[in-house]
């Protein structure tokens, strides 16, 4: 059986990154990490994620949980970075 660690090694994004896109769709955890595998092999689907962290973003501000904001905005920083190295 697979554990969630398992399954978030194995979408190809951080546990941050599927944290966020958990939070974004309102699904567990590992259903985000299965998306974000689907996701993350498509252009399209990459700018969907990217689109998911920043709408995270808008909302933590929405909330004024500036801790968050500046979490989030970390991870949006990493995926772009990762995105581009793998360009």
């Amino acid at each position: 059986m697979l554990s969630l660690e398992d399954c978030i090694a194995l979408s190809g994004l951080t546990e941050d990154e599927i944290v966020a896109s958990a939070q974004h769709e309102h699904i567990p955890e590992i259903t985000a990490a299965e998306l974000g595998n689907y996701l993350s092999r498509s252009p399209d689907g990459r700018l969907a994620i990217k689109s998911m962290i920043r709408d995270d973003i808008h909302a933590a501000e929405a909330r004024g949980e500036r801790d968050r904001v500046l979490a989030l905005k970390m991870v949006l920083r990493n995926y772009v970075s990762e995105q581009r190295r793998l360009d």
